[in-house]
């Protein structure tokens, strides 16, 4: 069906396109170069006098002191670089401005949605959504499941969906192959690569094709984009992948293990909207293998996705940036997944990437490669380093250990030296990484992260440096269901650690009151800041029970609710937040219909151009105390047809992201720290109301002279105390002079509750129904 064609290599490189004007700085503040030349000269005069001044000799001090000085040298000085170069990418982000094309230029687009043992239900999704993305001419996109596997159930949904299926079995390429395989059956010069679980958003495709024609547009005077003549498009350099933030709907474990899920952006973004963002001056843009736009023929120009590597992505990125095709990394998520649910997972993907980023680096040979320009050798050599933190994260927590328990010192000064030389240093080196963090991350947390993850990243990041290979590829699960195994056994690195610092710190400050130490107070503020990041780290693997099933989005839509699917008569509402498995909506009036638990009811929501019917059924009511408003909660039940579970899910999908953007501004040690204590020593209290209950607190004297208070009642049940009398009788009416007599009969639940009898015929009674109104405002 699909007929196979060759990748026609680049052996030469082609004209960088150099846009005619960078002035598109970020909402991030221009910072001044001489700062980078200040810092960098301080760098290099404390190296130097780190060197050969402050290294503790072997004839004194011994091996271990003067090993373990080299060590915590190499590691402020890696930590300095890896500073300073963040700071040089990130001083004045550049992001393209997207051109407005003439709808007739947009070309053919191929999707590709890589999957190997996923899910189905995780694959509808993201197929569904692809199929789904806004077009000038729909029928030149191509959407394609690429499964690696040749599942026939996966075959059966592309075929339910309506769109393009590859199957292949015994790919020894993985996920390389996957794509390859799909290149060389499809011919569109612009393709769309998405993983499994990446939903893109309707406007993926507007937001995304224009800037492949920057090259040969520009803008005019008055703000209008033109097409170059001819003439000028000759020589004018291409664009070679267009890279958007991959954003997660769920938060990720830092965020909600940490209880931080509303406070602190997910961990990802800083890269993404940030420092990915600083590499579009140097051309330097990593490829992240999903939720990008690429260019065939830069595809096809370096042989296509890189094989015999675990991070495929990453070199191909740097293959296709060496033939100086243009990339640009953009700030707006238009595609969100999901972030890896189990700690043993997340573990798994950063080990995946710290080794495939060495061994990718190292195969190319980076640093001498002639092919590769200097911008994008320090570019992606700062990423090598970056894998290296996690070898300075146990430097930095050992070194006052071994000084203040076994009087090992690793750094030999004075007191003149440590404030006339190392304090300088460390003001700058501080205040270079206050630059360097921003809205979405700080140093605080950038610390907790690196704490929690290093000790299950040191074996792993050192044997690929000792040219010891992990070839395997293997993906991330992708599953939405939780696993129970309690994973808190690999909290103990860090809880053997927090107890040794913590003895430690006890000891320093025991030697400063006695002898007055004054030197010590910088090693006890070391001592806290370590001992902080490893409780953060015990906290995050003690791990949080999953609460939800599906991840809930917020929202305001109209809401149609009915008694009966094919009623003319409906009932009016909002939905205020919705998920696959339910929504809830507010009204300012109870439902006039009974909803106890196990009553299907019929809702229909509309937002945009989707339009879906959904059966569910009400599992909670609520209204706060002095509230204007009932909150319903809505379990989704019963099979939906293709057509409306399609509708469904883009409304439920086809919308921002839900967790926060920037951190909050009562972030801190303490605040961090307290609220994982609080919050994860707090029982769950279930709902269990599913019909509104009115407070009516009325007395009602009954034909028998028994003086009763009515303390609540909802549609099915009344609740009365006794006031005067002997008992309350079995049977009795309230109201019994009134528009609305109420029969009630005695209940077995329990003690108090009445049934009303004469429910439905209440529910059609007018003056009831105002009545209610009036005891919904107490």
């Amino acid at each position: 069906m699909y007929e196979k064609h060759e990748f026609k290599l680049i052996t030469e490189k082609i004209p960088l396109y150099t846009p005619p004007d960078e002035t598109n700085i970020s909402e991030k503040k221009k910072q001044p170069m001489y700062l980078a030349w200040i810092v960098g000269l301080i760098i290099v005069v404390y190296g130097a006098w780190r060197m050969f001044f402050t290294l503790p000799s072997v004839s004194q001090y011994g091996w271990i002191a003067f090993v373990g000085g080299i060590f915590l040298l190499l590691a402020e000085l890696f930590s300095s670089y890896e500073a300073l170069t963040h700071y040089l990418s990130l001083r004045n982000v550049y992001e393209p401005e997207m051109p407005v094309v003439p709808h007739e230029l947009f070309p053919d687009v191929d999707v590709f949605i890589s999957t190997h043992n996923e899910e189905t239900d995780i694959l509808f999704k993201t197929a569904n959504a692809c199929a789904a993305m806004d077009y000038p001419d729909k029928s030149k996109v191509h959407v394609f499941l690429c499964d690696d596997t040749d599942r026939p159930e996966v075959a059966a949904l592309a075929k339910e969906l309506g769109v393009g299926y590859f199957g292949l079995s015994n790919n020894k390429h993985a996920k390389a192959g996957n794509i390859n395989n799909a290149l060389r059956r499809t011919s569109s010069p612009l393709i769309a690569t998405f993983d499994a679980d990446m939903i893109p958003k309707s406007n993926f495709l507007m937001e995304v094709v224009p800037y492949f024609f920057l090259p040969i547009m520009e803008k005019k005077a008055d703000g209008t984009w033109v097409v170059k003549p001819e003439e000028e498009q000759k020589n004018c350099g291409k664009i070679g992948f267009i890279q958007t933030p991959q954003v997660f709907y769920n938060a990720d474990l830092f965020q909600y293990n940490l209880y931080a899920e509303k406070r602190v952006p997910n961990e990802q973004d800083y890269f993404f909207r940030e420092v990915n963002l600083g590499k579009n001056r140097t051309n330097a843009v990593l490829y992240a293998g999903s939720n990008t736009m690429i260019s065939r023929e830069a595809l096809e120009g370096v042989g296509g996705i890189a094989t015999g590597t675990i991070t495929e992505d990453f070199e191909t990125g740097l293959r296709i940036e060496a033939l100086n095709f243009r990339c640009y990394a953009v700030k707006k998520p238009l595609a969100q997944g999901l972030a890896p649910i189990t700690i043993a997972s997340l573990i798994k993907q950063r080990v995946r990437w710290g080794r495939g980023c060495i061994y990718s680096l190292r195969r190319i040979h980076l640093l001498t490669n002639p092919a590769f320009s200097l911008n994008l050798k320090l570019s992606y050599y700062a990423c090598r380093v970056y894998w290296e933190s996690f070898s300075r994260r146990l430097v930095y927590i050992l070194s006052p250990v071994l000084f203040l328990l076994l009087g090992i010192p690793l750094v030999v000064m004075n007191l003149k030296q440590l404030i006339f030389i190392w304090l300088p240093y460390y003001i700058c080196y501080s205040y270079l990484l206050k630059k360097v963090s921003s809205e979405i991350r700080d140093t605080r947390w950038s610390n907790t992260i690196d704490t929690i993850m290093f000790p299950y990243l040191l074996i792993p990041i050192w044997a690929e440096f000792f040219h010891i290979n992990e070839k395997k590829f293997s993906v991330t699960a992708k599953s939405r269901s939780w696993n129970d195994n309690n994973e808190f056994y690999l909290a103990i690195p860090h809880i053997c650690l927090l107890v040794v610092s913590l003895v430690s710190l006890l000891f320093a400050v025991q030697q400063l009151i006695i002898n007055r130490a004054f030197g010590l107070i910088i090693i006890i503020m070391w001592m806290l800041i370590n001992s902080f990041s490893l409780l953060m780290a015990v906290f995050f693997m003690r791990g949080r029970v999953n609460e939800r099933e599906f991840e809930r989005f917020d929202c305001d839509l109209p809401l149609e609710v009915r008694a009966e699917a094919e009623s003319e008569d409906c009932f009016k509402a909002r939905v205020v937040n919705i998920s696959e498995g339910g929504f809830a909506f507010e009204s300012k009036e109870a439902l006039p219909i009974p909803t106890e638990r196990g009553t299907v009811l019929h809702f229909v929501i509309e937002d945009r151009k989707y339009r879906a019917h959904v059966s569910g059924k009400i599992v909670a009511v609520s209204k706060p105390k002095r509230g204007k408003v009932w909150t319903y909660r809505v379990q989704r039940i019963g099979e939906m047809s293709t057509a409306e579970k399609r509708e469904f899910f883009q409304i439920v999908y086809d919308r921002l992201n839900p967790l926060p953007e920037t951190l909050a501004e009562d972030t801190s040690y303490f605040d961090d720290m307290l609220r994982a204590m609080e919050e994860g020593s707090k029982d769950r209290e279930p709902q269990r109301r599913t019909m509104p209950r009115f407070r009516v607190r009325s007395k009602e004297t009954l034909e028998n002279g028994v003086v009763v208070m009515i303390e609540d009642l909802n549609f099915k049940y009344v609740r009365v105390r006794l006031v005067k009398g002997d008992e309350i009788p079995n049977r009795f009416v309230l109201f019994r002079e009134s528009e609305y007599p109420i029969s009630c009969e005695k209940s077995d639940m329990r003690e108090g509750l009445y049934s009303i009898l004469n429910s439905e015929a209440l529910l059609e009674n007018q003056a009831f129904l105002d009545k209610l109104k009036e005891w919904g405002k107490k």
